[in-house]
C-alpha cells in the first residue's frame, strides 16, 4: 500500500501539521470550551427560588350578572339598514321650475364657476356687468339675463359683484332655488 493513498488533510507532504490546520483545530477547541456546562450559579439561584415560601393569591373577584338589553323593534327602523331619506310631501310639480320654452343665452353654455366677472359699465342709469367666458370673450349682461348651466338668472349687479339665482334639481324630481355670485377678482 502506498502511503499517499491514506494521507490526512492538514498534514504536509512529509506528515507534519500545517499552520492553517493547527489554527482551525485551536479555534474549534476554544469554541467548544464556551459550550461546556458551567451553570453552578444558575443551579444555586433555582434552588433559592424553590425554597422561598409561596405568596398569597387573591381570590377571584365576584362576577356581577350581565344585564341584557332588549330591543323592541316594533315601529322602529332596522338599526343595521342605512337610513332612508324622509319622503317629501310636496309633489315634483310644485315649486319653481325652469321655463323650457325660454330661448337659451350664450353664457348658459358655460359652467358658472368657469365664468369671470371683469367689471361693470353704466349706461343711461343702467348698470351692466362684464363677464368673460372660457374662450376669453367678454359679454355685457344685465338683470334678467341668464348665465351658467343651472338656469341661473341674474338678480342683482353691483360694482364688484353679480348676484345669480340658480334652479337646481333637488333629487326628488323637483327643483330648488340656490343663490350664487360672480365677483371681481383682484
Amino acid at each position: 500500500m502506498k502511503r499517499d493513498k491514506y494521507r490526512v488533510r492538514g498534514f504536509g507532504r512529509n506528515g507534519n501539521i500545517t499552520p492553517s490546520f493547527l489554527g482551525v483545530l485551536l479555534a474549534a477547541l476554544l469554541l467548544n470550551t464556551g459550550c461546556m456546562r458551567d451553570a453552578d450559579n444558575l443551579d444555586d439561584y433555582i434552588r433559592e427560588v424553590k425554597q422561598r415560601p409561596g405568596g398569597q393569591i387573591e381570590p377571584i373577584p365576584e362576577m356581577r350578572p350581565f344585564e341584557s338589553f332588549e330591543y323592541f323593534s316594533v315601529g322602529l327602523r332596522d338599526p343595521f339598514a342605512p337610513p332612508q331619506p324622509a319622503v317629501s310631501s310636496r309633489r315634483p310639480t310644485d315649486g319653481p321650475r325652469p321655463d323650457p320654452h325660454r330661448p337659451r343665452e350664450h353664457l348658459e353654455e358655460h359652467p358658472l364657476d368657469s365664468l369671470r366677472m371683469m367689471g361693470t359699465i353704466e349706461r343711461e342709469r343702467t348698470l351692466w356687468g362684464l363677464i368673460r367666458d372660457t374662450s376669453g370673450t367678454v359679454h355685457r349682461v344685465r338683470i334678467g339675463n341668464y348665465v351658467g348651466q343651472n338656469h341661473g338668472e341674474i338678480v342683482g349687479i353691483s360694482e364688484n359683484r353679480i348676484e345669480v339665482r340658480e334652479l337646481v334639481r333637488d333629487g326628488q324630481g323637483g327643483w330648488i332655488r340656490r343663490d350664487a355670485a360672480l365677483a371681481v377678482r383682484d
